[in-house]
């Protein structure tokens, strides 16, 4: 009963735990482990189902070609001033240039640099922003430079219920560009906080300094790409962002999951040597989105994606900016889905697993892991949703593990059980039996018809009074072995043996439906050996042995019977057995060597006269009066007729 009550314990406390760790979803597991399944369902995705194209996203890499042509890194103000002027004049929607000056070089450049980029009047220029970690910003800034104000989202909307300062990202510090580079572009941060294990899978696309917040820096090119002014983009913090009639969700911390299209270079590229050499034809960026970006060797901003781990920042931002443009950013479960999963399948399998079979537990378990799987798969693959693959699973995992093992011990130790109990009375078929159905082990006491058989040595005593007792049990050792075999052969059960007297029965603990037929064919072999048994003892000169054999069928009480703790031994109790003891005695009375009551007759009676019991002698002798019955029992010999 304890065991049956741990069975279901188990699968209730294995359910709670999930349920707290999926409410709780602790930053360690997220960002190492659940992001890990999340990684191989991206990747699953992009084999099963062709990407979106990109909305005319094209980057110009300032690459190996370009530094091998131009020159090395960092170019001078003026060059980069001749790049803008040439993407300008090919008339793309918008410019974002993945650079920051903020150092002087000349007054001369610096200005050249400016005039290219207001000339151009369409250009988002990288922020930098400094984040502390794991402390607190220190009241708000002293100075926050006018240009910086003017690309802070203009209207910032709270939610009822949502206090999102609390959970928005804070800088502490701002580097932006020279102000009259940044005076004459527009800015956008591009702050990243990858997760724990390197990976850059969210970004965030506002960002708090002060009392104002900025847009990301991908979030100004979409901007200015579809052409909307700056107060039609409105931060609803804790939820999202509208850009114009679209709204962009986000969680509290104003993040959103990157959908990345793939491995590096899922968007084409051009070589700014191409661009500054006119090798480009201008179409090719006309009404396009361009960013602008280092992508040579320990010159770019390196980032770990789940497709690459070597993806440069400027491609990162290239995502960002056809997610918006797509608004199909990966968006993240609540945690409903989850918990419903847990809960459910924590009690559908908390309460059938107990109840099932090993392989059909497992086919149970497997399938509800399998099917799981299927529907994570389902949704990120067809709905861009992630839902948390690792609490449900791993919940499911465990309590048909935790129930497999302890079932499995709790098995090993009955079958030691079984084996201990009934390897020495029954054969090793049954005791197989028995372990692979240990049901079938009957110990605390039920009623059942079986068939007993009793076996005593005719004229023991006089034996044992002239003889050494060395070789009385000598003698009675080499017939029990004889007999032992043969009852294992006939699937019997050896019950005792009580002097020289053998005790087996049949049907239990197993049930065997021919049980009378199985004991009346052990009686005749065993009496066919016993008469070649005699031969040989003839032969050595000892004494020879005789028995009687009595044989009766009906209800008995079957179980472990004897005194808890201390002695206990699997045995039947009743009259049928009684009978059978004393039917035993009769042979002596009637000079047979075997004799069968009326009940088991009854059994094989259909069979004799069918046929299907061959060489067999039954011969009725008399209504004899048994000691300790008032009714008559008709009782037969049995012969075998070849004898």
């Amino acid at each position: 009963m304890k065991k049956r009550l741990w069975l279901y314990l188990i699968p209730f406390l294995s359910t709670l735990f999930f349920v707290v760790l999926q409410l709780k979803d602790p930053l360690i597991i997220r960002e190492h482990l659940e992001s890990k399944t999340y990684d191989l369902r991206l990747r699953l995705r992009n084999l099963i189902k062709e990407q979106p194209p990109a909305k005319d996203i094209i980057v110009v890499a300032i690459d190996d070609k370009s530094i091998g042509e131009i020159g090395r890194w960092p170019w001078g103000r003026d060059v980069m001033a001749a790049l803008v002027n040439k993407i300008s004049a090919a008339g793309p929607k918008v410019i974002g240039i993945d650079v920051m000056f903020t150092e002087r070089e000349s007054p001369e450049k610096d200005e050249k640099l400016a005039e290219a980029i207001k000339k151009a009047d369409n250009v988002v220029l990288a922020t930098a922003f400094e984040v502390p970690q794991g402390r607190t910003v220190a009241g708000s800034p002293k100075e926050v430079p006018d240009f910086l104000w003017d690309s802070a989202f203009m209207e910032v909307r709270s939610q009822k219920g949502i206090k999102w300062k609390d959970f928005a990202v804070k800088a502490e510090k701002v580097k932006p560009s020279l102000p009259e580079i940044s005076t004459v572009a527009a800015l956008g941060h591009v702050y990243t906080l990858p997760d724990m294990d390197g990976s850059q899978r969210w970004e965030i696309l506002s960002l708090s300094y002060g009392e104002d917040c900025y847009p990301q820096f991908a979030l100004q090119i979409a901007r200015v790409a579809l052409g909307i002014p700056m107060k039609d983009m409105i931060l609803y913090g804790g939820s999202g962002i509208g850009l114009g009639s679209a709204f962009i969700s986000t969680d509290l911390y104003g993040r959103a999951v990157i959908n990345y299209r793939g491995k590096e270079r899922s968007f084409p590229y051009i070589s700014a040597s191409d661009v500054l050499k006119d090798r480009v034809p201008s179409d090719v960026l006309k009404d396009k989105i361009v960013l602008v970006g280092t992508s040579a060797l320990a010159t770019y901003d390196q980032k770990v994606t789940p497709f690459s781990g070597n993806m440069p920042g400027v491609e990162k931002n290239a995502n960002v900016v056809n997610n918006i443009l797509l608004n199909n950013f990966i968006k993240k479960s609540p945690g409903v889905i989850e918990l419903i999963a847990i809960i459910f399948t924590g009690i559908i399998l908390g309460l059938t697993l107990p109840r099932l079979k090993a392989i059909s537990s497992a086919f149970l378990a497997t399938g509800f892991i399998l099917l799981y799987i299927f529907v994570c798969c389902y949704l990120l693959v067809y709905h861009n949703l992630w839902a948390n693959l690792l609490y449900p699973g791993t919940n499911m995992f465990t309590i048909f593990v935790t129930l497999t093992v302890i079932r499995f011990v709790h098995e090993e130790k009955k079958a030691k059980e079984i084996r201990q109990m009934f390897s020495s009375y029954v054969s090793p078929k049954i005791v197989k039996e028995l372990v692979e159905n240990p049901e079938k082990a009957t110990l605390s006491g039920v009623r059942r018809t079986v068939t007993v058989l009793f076996s005593d040595v005719i004229e023991f005593t006089s034996l044992s009074e002239k003889r050494q007792p060395e070789e009385v049990v000598s003698l009675l050792n080499e017939y029990f072995h004889e007999m032992t075999d043969i009852i294992f052969k006939w699937d019997g059960t050896l019950d005792k043996f009580v002097g020289d007297e053998i005790m087996a029965l049949w049907s239990a603990p197993i049930e065997q439906p021919n049980h009378a037929e199985l004991a009346l064919r052990c009686a005749l072999d065993m009496s066919e050996k016993l008469t070649k048994l005699q031969e040989i003892w003839r032969q050595r000169g000892t004494d020879v042995l005789d028995v009687g054999i009595g044989i009766n069928s009906g209800e008995v009480l079957i179980g472990n019977i004897g005194a808890p703790g201390k002695k206990m031994d699997y045995t039947v109790i009743g009259d049928h057995v009684n009978l059978a003891a004393r039917v035993e005695k009769l042979t002596r009375q009637y000079g047979t060597r075997i004799l069968i009551t009326e009940n088991t007759f009854a059994y094989i009676e259909p069979l004799i006269k069918n046929g299907l019991f061959g060489h067999l002698a039954v011969k009725e002798l008399a209504s004899a009066k048994v000691k300790g019955k008032e009714r008559e029992v008709k009782i037969f010999e049995l012969k075998d007729s070849r004898a």
